[in-house]
């Protein structure tokens, strides 16, 4: 579970880097940052939404940033295990093509790969101003036990 997280940090902070540098870039020299891997001719280029995550007794709880995409542009789903969030941020008319931006636009997706032990059956999802709130319970054969130790005294009870 931490691998997966950790390396989803890396792999996000390196996107963020790269939207800084193709931000820095865009519009010099006919730079357009990094085409999507969909198809050929595309004009669509791809970001990774922030995440957090935590867990308690219960849940195992996400958190993907996505502010400006309205409920309909999102899709969550889970495929072999793994959390897939993806969708798309349509950009603003009033924005200017050789503004500055911090915000990208265009078509996300992520990611995640899920710990075992989760009921996927059960997943929830929450959009409000702009985070999406994901709850994934915990299965009760995963969750712990409490494991009754037994006393020499008990033993001798039991062979008198």
């Amino acid at each position: 579970m931490l691998n997966t997280l950790f390396t989803n940090d890396l792999r996000q902070t390196l996107d963020q880097f790269r939207r800084s540098v193709d931000n820095m870039f865009e519009g010099s020299f006919g730079y357009q940052g990094a085409p999507l891997a969909a198809g050929a001719g595309e004009s669509k280029w791809a970001f990774s939404p922030m995440l957090e995550s935590g867990w308690d007794d219960h849940f195992l709880h996400l958190r993907a940033i996505i502010p400006g995409v309205p409920e309909q542009n999102i899709h969550v789903s889970v495929q072999n295990n793994q959390l897939i969030i993806e969708g798309e941020r349509a950009e603003p008319d009033n924005i200017q093509r050789n503004a500055y931006r911090q915000l990208a636009y265009g078509k996300f997706y992520t990611a995640l790969t899920l710990p075992n032990g989760l009921d996927v059956d059960h997943v929830n999802c929450q959009l409000r101003n702009g985070i999406l709130d994901i709850k994934l319970p915990i299965s009760e054969a995963s969750k712990p036990k409490q494991i009754q130790i037994q006393t020499s005294d008990s033993r001798k009870a039991l062979n008198p």
